[in-house]
């Protein structure tokens, strides 16, 4: 479901990489106030970035007012805690910690061997919020071994347990297939929907108290009928400026 094990590197990057990537790609984009710094794994994993690095790292973005990372709940419990509060404390903005939860569906998140259980994710979110670390939340549509027909379900239920947990932010994924590992597994993946998408995201945008973003990224593969595009604006509008504008009728007679 997920290719970011194609920039996942087999050993740990040398000491001072990862701000010199940063400033880096600083130089070429555009100022903004928020910065989001991905690294395909989880930040406070030292096997992935090396812990002497952060006060560097601190520096290098200490102009923007938010930085967001992204961390599995195992980097976020025990020893890591500490990390992540010293973190917290270099930097100049806020600091806001993505986590994958993907489904709140607890056997299918057990068969998507990320090693993870709800009651972790909900003590990790626990730990952000008592020391003002704003928590993202990425959910799955129609994730791997989700069972037909409760593909939407499953993905409100898990805006549900994002915004107990008091989520800011909450990222609706629709799953995509192409890296060879969806297709491995046949009938037990099923590509989502556009209209999908947007029945989750009305849901989500209903809850009010966190913000709701549907991932477009590459939208146009799930078209499927002369509607499409406009459903996909209308997405766009959604994410914009968190509402809900009017439905989109189809009765395209082409719809696959």
């Amino acid at each position: 479901m997920c290719d970011l094990w194609v920039n996942t590197l087999d050993s740990t990057v040398p000491r001072g990489a990862i701000a010199k990537q940063i400033r880096a790609a600083l130089a070429d984009l555009p100022r903004a106030r928020q910065i989001k710094l991905y690294n395909a794994g989880s930040f406070f994993d030292p096997a992935a970035i090396p812990p002497d690095d952060d006060d560097e790292i601190a520096e290098v973005v200490s102009g923007f007012e938010r930085v967001v990372v992204e961390a599995h709940p195992a980097f976020l419990s025990g020893a890591y805690r500490e990390r992540c509060l010293r973190f917290r404390d270099a930097l100049s903005g806020q600091l806001e910690v993505a986590i994958g939860l993907e489904t709140s569906h607890p056997e299918v998140l057990a068969r998507l061997n990320k090693k993870m259980t709800l009651d972790a994710f909900r003590r990790a979110a626990g730990f952000l919020a008592e020391n003002d670390i704003d928590l993202r939340v990425f959910i799955l549509l129609s994730p791997p071994f989700m069972p037909r027909g409760e593909e939407v379900e499953w993905a409100c239920r898990s805006l549900d347990v994002a915004a107990r947990c008091g989520a800011s932010v909450s990222v609706v994924i629709p799953t995509r297939g192409g890296n060879g590992a969806m297709e491995a597994i046949g009938d037990s993946f099923h590509p989502p929907r556009l209209d999908w998408l947007e029945s989750t995201m009305e849901y989500g945008l209903s809850l009010g108290g966190m913000r709701v973003f549907a991932d477009i990224w590459n939208i146009e593969r799930f078209f499927d009928c002369s509607c499409s595009p406009g459903r996909a604006a209308r997405l766009t509008a959604m994410n914009r400026g968190q509402s809900i504008p009017p439905r989109i009728d189809c009765s395209c007679d082409n719809r696959h």
